[in-house]
């Protein structure tokens, strides 16, 4: 089998809501859509990541990761991922979600011909994956307690508060939601880098006495040396790794010198649905979990649970909340029921690709 043909839109879509991101930016989505169809009849769609710009990333997947692929096999995944990889290095350095959306091509393709469901094509461990709710940067401590309070009465496994930059907001929603939810629901913190080394210990000791389960990017994944020391000097679990380019080999260090309690990985940030099983996988070999990331929209982040649903390491499926905001591009929803996702059955993803959504949303066609 071959790939022979790639087709690729820009695309954005703007939900227009009060809501925002960590930069404070308004919220709105800007993503690629891709059709990859092969020379045995096989045709497969997902989507990309695309930062801010699917102009940018768009021109990048046409000009230089789909000439890559064409023709190639899809059965030769690794040597793909392998020859990309020295491609990339010959003055390309592209980012690892641009490879993204072709890697998770050629396992759908493949898991497709197949007649089997991604996550059992992978090698299935569970069918289904309990959830928690990842909040966006709120404006208030009582707008993120109202949200984990809601989480738990919708039988949610958690919520993880994304807090604003401002510290006192910050500590107060920490407290707040602990308060709105009691002692056995599982809370976790993801500042996204924005405290110091030192405003993180003190920010770690509180969210030890509130029985914070994890404390996620409390610094840039780059700054090891710190991220190990803290790891060293607070008791809560240290979560990292999802933004470190190259995976595995750019979490390797982070696994195998224990610099974090739990890796990040994801098939969108983390090149792919290879990508991400590997380190996964080296991960499993440390008797570390790597919960994965969330890929924000749910074209990819059905990927991801297939690819949570292949390892054992994985605890919680994390789901940006309010998940109706991120629902977008495909025919039918994940089968959330009662705080657990369930996976679909159909070969490959499972699902289709809602192209009259994507075809208001197209900005630009590359082929």
């Amino acid at each position: 089998m071959k790939i022979a043909n790639i087709s690729i839109r820009a695309c954005r879509h703007a939900p227009g809501t009060q809501y925002k991101l960590k930069d404070g930016q308004p919220l709105s989505f800007d993503f690629l859509a891709l059709r990859f169809e092969s020379d045995e009849g096989i045709t497969v769609d997902t989507f990309g990541f695309a930062g801010r710009s699917s102009i940018a990333m768009g021109a990048v997947a046409e000009e230089i990761v789909k000439p890559f692929f064409l023709g190639k096999d899809p059965e030769y995944r690794e040597r793909n991922w392998h020859e990309f990889r020295k491609l990339n290095r010959a003055w390309n350095f592209v980012p690892g979600y641009s490879l993204a959306p072709f890697d998770i091509a050629t396992w759908l393709m493949v898991s497709t011909a197949a007649g089997l469901p991604l996550y059992r094509y992978l090698g299935a461990y569970r069918d289904s994956m309990p959830i928690y709710g990842s909040s966006l940067t709120l404006d208030s401590a009582e707008e993120y307690a109202a949200e984990a309070l809601s989480l738990k009465n919708r039988n949610w496994a958690g919520y993880k508060l994304h807090p604003p930059a401002d510290r006192e907001i910050n500590f107060a929603a920490h407290r707040a939601c602990r308060e709105a939810v009691g002692p056995d629901f599982r809370l976790m913190s993801d500042p996204v880098g924005s405290l110091s080394f030192h405003d993180n210990l003190a920010f770690g000791k509180m969210l030890e006495d509130l029985d914070y389960y994890w404390l996620e990017e409390a610094l840039y994944d780059e700054n090891i040396g710190s991220i190990r020391e803290l790891t060293r000097t607070l008791d809560i679990p240290i979560v990292g790794g999802e933004t470190a380019e190259n995976h595995p080999g750019g979490v390797a260090e982070m696994i195998a010198t224990r610099a974090v309690d739990i890796v990040r990985a994801d098939a969108s940030w983390s090149g792919g649905v290879t990508g991400l099983m590997k380190t996964a996988h080296l991960a499993e070999s440390f008797a570390m979990n790597c919960e994965v990331h969330t890929a924000i929209y749910h074209p990819l982040e059905l990927v991801n649970l297939h690819c949570a649903a292949a390892m054992k390491n994985c605890e919680m499926f994390e789901v940006l909340v309010p998940e109706q905001l991120f629902a977008i591009g495909m025919k039918d929803p994940m089968d959330i029921r009662n705080g657990v996702a369930h996976l679909p059955q159909a070969p490959g993803l499972g699902i289709e690709l809602d192209w009259d959504f994507i075809d208001a949303c197209t900005i630009k066609e590359y082929s």
